[in-house]
């Protein structure tokens, strides 16, 4: 039977011609292995296929591997209706998606709280196509899928359990303007929604972690809350102020919120004498080590200088990730990021840790113009690993207006206005704009996180 796209006029006429007609038994469906106008709680599906029968219908975490399929218009984008299939496959725990409008077949498949394109056609191509349709979403490969997977589970039972290993994370680059806060709070706020706990540290005199995650909501000197308790008083002391001592939830800064070590402007005057305490280097390593069990991935925003408190986010960090723009002055700071890198790691030896892994330099606060994404844009990027000799991250962070929107939000109290700070996710969850591509390029960039720290 061969499928004309042309005999699709409208959205029913895709359901029964393309679905129904061609679709369902190209890909093996028996009437017992499909269901049509789908409703799950407030969700309502045009299609729903399992790899085996199900009856009744109910979806969870042990249900089979099914599909989700919806047909529109053809005159409709198919653009349009991404953002609502992502909905339905990541609410309801559905691995693959099926999105057309008889013009043009696409399949996501979901990874986590995202979804991906896996496969795209068009509808005259549908026949010479679909060896790799049944691949992705016909009856026995999910079948064959679920079979796998519960093998995997079966095997992975009799392993030994791996112990919970906690992972440290310093965001360093000794020249300022390159990111690092923008990276350091948004990568942190990227991982806690896909559900890792996760500490952010922000070691900078500047408190711009601090501000940004919604803690420094006060407008007079009397009302500061924080003087008195930030991540001076944990260096500083030995016996006192503990992690959870110290610790402050972001305030209205993302979804969940993040458990945060404050900084504060004092960092300045407390540097001279906590130089003179040769303890302090080590203390934030030696206090990490205690909530080791707590936490997942530990994020730490460092100072834009080679001083102690830099010194000290190193020493504590498993790997480092370096921010830059890319520009002269950016590429020329690398080559002192090295030498505090390898003084660093002298000093690691003498501790007994090993030396810092570096996940790369990551591209930050880049250009989105076309003709220099194009032209000069690669041409910066081979110039870290040729002349500078350092791994690139593949992850891009653009320049956008959208990130230092989400910053700068204020609530208004009586006449007194106070910051009310938002991360890229929360911010593309209220505001429905570019906001969602930045938050797309965190998602990006803390999977890339993950698979080089080697976290599932």
């Amino acid at each position: 039977m061969l499928f004309n796209p042309e005999l699709c006029r409208n959205e029913s006429e895709v359901e029964s011609k393309l679905i129904v007609q061609y679709l369902l038994p190209q890909l093996g469906y028996t009437p017992d292995t499909w269901h049509q106008e789908v409703a799950v709680g407030s969700i309502r599906l045009d299609f729903l296929a399992f790899g085996v029968q199900v009856v009744p219908l109910i979806l969870d975490a042990n249900s089979p591997l099914s599909v989700v399929m919806e047909a529109k218009s053809p005159k409709q984008n198919l653009n349009h209706h991404v953002l609502r299939l992502r909905h339905y496959l990541t609410s309801l725990n559905v691995r693959f998606g099926l999105l057309t409008n008889g013009k043009e077949i696409r399949i996501y498949q979901k990874l986590r709280d995202e979804i991906q394109l896996v496969f795209q056609c068009q509808g005259n191509d549908v026949q010479e196509k679909m060896e790799e349709i049944r691949g992705l979403i016909g009856r026995e490969s999910l079948k064959n899928q679920q079979l796998k997977e519960q093998l995997e589970v079966q095997i992975s039972d009799l392993e030994p359990r791996k112990e919970h290993s906690m992972k440290t994370i310093a965001i360093y680059h000794n020249k300022g303007g390159v990111g690092k806060t923008t990276i350091a709070v948004n990568l942190a706020a990227a991982l806690r929604k896909k559900g890792k706990s996760v500490l952010l540290i922000d070691l900078d005199s500047q408190a711009n972690t601090t501000f940004a995650t919604g803690l420094i909501k006060f407008q007079f000197e009397e009302d500061d809350n924080l003087q008195d308790c930030n991540v001076y008083h944990l260096l500083e002391s030995g016996d006192f102020y503990s992690i959870p001592d110290v610790i402050r939830k972001s305030d209205y800064f993302n979804n969940p919120e993040l458990d945060v070590i404050p900084a504060h402007i004092n960092l300045i005057e407390g540097q001279y004498k906590l130089n003179q305490i040769d303890a302090s280097k080590t203390r934030l390593l030696t206090k990490l080590k205690k909530v080791e069990e707590v936490y997942d991935i530990v994020i730490i925003d460092t100072p834009p200088s080679r001083d102690l408190y830099a010194k000290v986010a190193l020493v504590a960090a498993d790997y480092l990730i370096i921010p830059s723009d890319l520009k002269p002055f950016a590429n020329q700071g690398l080559l002192s990021v090295k030498n505090f890198i390898a003084e660093v790691n002298e000093f690691r030896e003498i501790i007994g840790k090993p030396v810092i892994n570096l996940i790369g330099v990551l591209s930050s606060k880049i250009s989105t113009n076309s003709r220099f994404l194009q032209y000069s844009f690669p041409k910066q990027r081979s110039v870290i690993s040729e002349h500078y000799n350092l791994p690139l991250m593949e992850a891009v962070i653009y320049d956008r207006t959208m990130l230092s929107e989400c910053m700068n939000q204020t609530i208004s109290v009586g006449e007194l206005e106070y910051p009310d700070p938002k991360s890229i996710h929360k911010y593309a969850e209220e505001v429905k704009t570019e906001a969602q591509k930045s938050a797309r390029e965190f998602d990006i960039l803390a999977d890339e996180v993950l698979q080089k720290m080697r976290i599932e």
